[in-house]
């Protein structure tokens, strides 16, 4: 199997200012974050300070929401070439570091329409990039994968080639600290998925295996923090690497159904995304302990759970839900949801009904 991470991670509180020249790409730094998420944290003003004390000329994108569409992130590309920008800095979670690595692409690349960034065909090569994450969910920051908003289809597409990944990962629990309870519980588990979607991924081999289980080890021995609501500066230092390793699996697997299922949740129902996938988790890893017994045992006890009920009732406790779903509005998901790329490294066949039987059961 291929195994490629050429991403340089540096992690631990502190990382960032204490290897500060790594953050030093180039001449002209373009900032991609959200419209609050990059303050809170305190990670934009330890970047800003950064550049200013190295005079480098930046200019600062926070109007990225959740769930960018590809329009926004054209939008901001122009800004970026416009400011004659030679690297990216993206700070935030899932969204903006997933903006990011589009902006990368569409700031060198006049001749773009924005569609044009799916056919991964780029004239020059995407600006280098320094990622900051600022929740623990979605790993992107070790990812080449950039998953936007496509309005028209009424869904989520991804991107990636191997000059979408970041050059350098800055992971540090210290920028999640003020996360709400609830975010930090979604967050986690998107990472919790990614995990043991490429645990479970047809596409798995011995390397992704062993970083995935470590994965699992981590985040179970955090489930009673995610419970009770409550987090020390080591548990959001250990959760993040968690997302960190998450998102270095899928790296080489890819996902399962379980992300291209979740995002109708989420464009329909502006579900969050981590949300999304867990309230579909459950009914996956049943359909998988059918055909794959041992790894479904295996991911359970790396987890410290006795069973896929238990597993189901931790899931309940994090990922309240009170909204409601019509069989009609599955049926339609549905009809998408089956043609997605990932349907073919599922571990068990991502047929019609199986996928209709995971909607029902988890949903309704």
């Amino acid at each position: 199997m291929k195994f490629y991470i050429p991403t340089k991670i540096f992690k631990g509180r502190d990382c960032l200012a204490n290897n500060y020249k790594e953050l030093l790409l180039g001449k002209r730094a373009f900032i991609v974050t959200g419209k609050t998420s990059g303050r809170i944290s305190g990670a934009l003003e330890d970047v800003v300070n950064i550049l200013d004390s190295n005079n480098v000329p930046y200019a600062i994108c926070d109007r990225i929401g959740n769930n960018p569409t590809v329009e926004e992130c054209f939008e901001a590309g122009k800004e970026a070439r416009e400011f004659n920008a030679d690297f990216i800095i993206g700070i935030g979670g899932g969204s903006p570091l997933d903006a990011a690595k589009a902006v990368a692409v569409y700031g060198v690349n006049s001749e773009m329409a924005p569609m044009d960034i799916y056919n991964c065909n780029y004239s020059v090569k995407p600006l280098p990039m320094v990622a900051i994450p600022t929740t623990a969910g979605t790993g992107s920051e070790v990812t080449q994968y950039s998953v936007l908003t496509v309005t028209d289809e009424h869904t989520k597409r991804s991107f990636s080639t191997e000059d979408t990944f970041y050059k350098v990962a800055f992971v540090d629990g210290k920028y999640t600290e003020n996360l709400p309870v609830q975010i930090t519980r979604n967050t986690a588990v998107d990472a919790l998925s990614h995990l043991i979607e490429s645990y479970t991924n047809t596409r798995s081999g011995d390397m992704t295996e062993y970083v995935a289980l470590k994965g699992m080890r981590i985040w179970g021995k955090k489930i009673k923090a995610l419970i009770e609501g409550k987090f020390t500066a080591d548990d959001r230092e250990e959760l993040l690497w968690a997302s960190t390793l998450g998102g270095i699996v899928i790296a080489q697997t890819g996902t399962t159904i379980v992300h291209s299922m979740g995002y109708p949740l989420t464009f329909y129902k502006d579900i969050p995304h981590g949300m999304a996938n867990g309230l579909l988790l459950t009914e996956y890893l049943r359909k998988a302990e059918e055909v794959i017994p041992e790894k479904v045992e295996i991911l359970l006890l790396n987890l410290g759970l006795n069973s896929l009920d238990e597993f189901e009732k931790v899931m309940k406790v994090l990922l309240p839900n009170d909204i409601s779903f019509t069989k009609n509005e599955l049926n339609e998901w549905v009809q998408t949801t089956v043609k997605a790329k990932n349907a073919l490294t599922c571990p068990f066949e991502a047929t019609l009904e199986a996928e209709t039987e995971i909607f029902e059961n988890s949903l309704l």
